[in-house]
């Protein structure tokens, strides 16, 4: 099983949270009836975040893996790679 260190995942809810509020900011482009470029423009920023926010889990996923006393499983390393897959 992968753990995920909790000091790590500060900056990550972080992000999440800013792009939680810029997904809201699309939707309110959208009801205002806005530019295509402003909405996607912003879409493309939510999507960004949302990014680098599984990049880092499963970024620190792998960390906690390799300094695991008993190192990285076989099983751990197809689960990371499945979730690295996953976001790409």
């Amino acid at each position: 099983m992968v753990t995920l260190n909790s000091d790590d995942m500060t900056p990550v809810v972080h992000r999440l949270r800013r792009a939680q509020g810029q997904l809201g900011g699309v939707i309110r482009l959208i009801e205002e009836g806005r530019d295509c470029k402003d909405v996607v423009t912003q879409l493309a920023a939510v999507k960004r975040a949302l990014d680098r926010a599984g990049f880092a889990i499963v970024s620190s996923g792998m960390r906690e893996c390799a300094s695991s006393p008993d190192g990285l499983t076989d099983e751990d390393r197809a689960t990371m790679e499945k979730l690295f897959l996953t976001l790409s």
